[in-house]
């Protein structure tokens, strides 16, 4: 058999036939890697631009495209979407309550002081409906001119026309409340679907100079607030104690009127009894006494009347004007030891 070398002088082995088997050539292994690598930038590519026209839109937004910078009219909503890639681009605009922050806002007062707003805080809402006309008048950035500039305008326009006592202490609690009302007035005008929620706005930086007068000046109104109360505290418990007395007063006069009317009535009911005491009342009395005793016995041995001695001896008193003895026998009550009706009998 006969030997066949290459012109490197290595052998070269036969095949089945008995023919030589080559090898590869070099521009074949070369053709195989460029096209593995072409084949890897084709996938790489169609990965970049499936990567660039797939996008997802967060719950709460929706997506506006431009298209060679134009505006196109289809916003879309929340979920994955697909677009011509590094040919269309979205924007992604919040359709749910946001807050707005405009920090470090200068403000000149009236009287030529210069003071700064740390932070404005102004919450807001984009109806759905509206996105599109507000993207295509005022860009996707809508807030920073319909918000931020307007609060700086509005700001300045109302410490303008307000003295630094007035913004910092006196006016400072309608400050959120003015710059809600103008912010709301001009976009229902300017862009109908952007609703102003509120505005909170923190208390200016003023001069360290000025500040400390304020804070003296605050520390001097609340001594003169504690002294107020006090002084209203001493005046209601002066008029207490005065009302007190009036109505002590009052029971008093009232208590002094009821003695004075009982006094009155007892003397002129003992008078009216003096008055009374006449003879001819006392005998009258006497018969009308006599007149109620349901017992009177008759006879020769026994007394013709029993009558209580006290009875009799204040009745003889009376008749005689005398004042009585405290010890008074049975004989002076009745000497003859007769009764009155036996004495009348026998005169009779």
């Amino acid at each position: 058999m006969q030997r066949v070398e290459t012109r490197e002088g290595r052998p070269l082995s036969h095949g089945a036939s008995g023919g030589p088997f080559l090898p590869y050539s070099g521009e074949t292994r070369m053709n195989m890697t460029q096209v593995r690598v072409l084949v890897a930038a084709v996938v790489g590519l169609v990965v970049v631009l499936l990567y660039a026209s797939i996008h997802k839109i967060e719950e709460g937004h929706l997506a506006v495209y431009y298209r060679g910078g134009a505006l196109l009219t289809s916003p879309s909503g929340p979920g994955y979407h697909i677009m011509l890639p590094f040919i269309t681009t979205f924007r992604s605009v919040q359709t749910t309550l946001q807050t707005d922050e405009v920090k470090n806002v200068p403000c000149g007062t009236s009287g030529g002081v210069m003071i700064y707003i740390d932070r404005i805080e102004v919450v807001n809402m984009l109806a759905p409906c509206a996105v599109f006309d507000i993207v295509r008048n005022y860009t996707a950035d809508y807030d920073k001119t319909l918000i931020f500039n307007k609060i700086h305008h509005e700001l300045n326009q109302f410490c303008s026309a307000h003295t630094l006592q007035e913004v910092y202490i006196e006016l400072f609690d309608q400050i959120d409340e003015n710059l809600k009302q103008a912010l709301q007035k001009d976009l229902n005008v300017m862009a109908p679907g952007l609703t102003i929620q509120a505005v909170r706005v923190t208390k200016p930086k003023i001069p360290e100079a000025i500040r400390r007068n304020f804070e003296l000046m605050e520390a001097e109104k609340t001594k003169l607030l504690i002294a107020t109360q006090k002084q209203k505290v001493v005046e209601k418990e002066a008029e207490t104690e005065r009302k007190k007395a009036i109505i002590d007063a009052a029971f008093l006069a009232r208590e002094k009127a009821k003695a004075d009317a009982e006094y009155y009535a007892a003397h002129k009911y003992a008078t009216s009894n003096k008055h009374k005491l006449t003879p001819e009342y006392l005998e009258l009395r006497r018969y009308q006494a006599i007149a109620s005793n349901s017992k009177i016995y008759f006879g020769n041995n026994i007394p013709s009347m029993f009558m209580d001695s006290s009875c009799a001896v204040k009745y003889s008193d009376v008749r005689t004007g005398r004042k009585s003895s405290p010890v008074l026998s049975k004989e002076a009550v009745e000497p003859s030891g007769e009764s009155p009706i036996q004495k009348k009998e026998s005169i009779g």
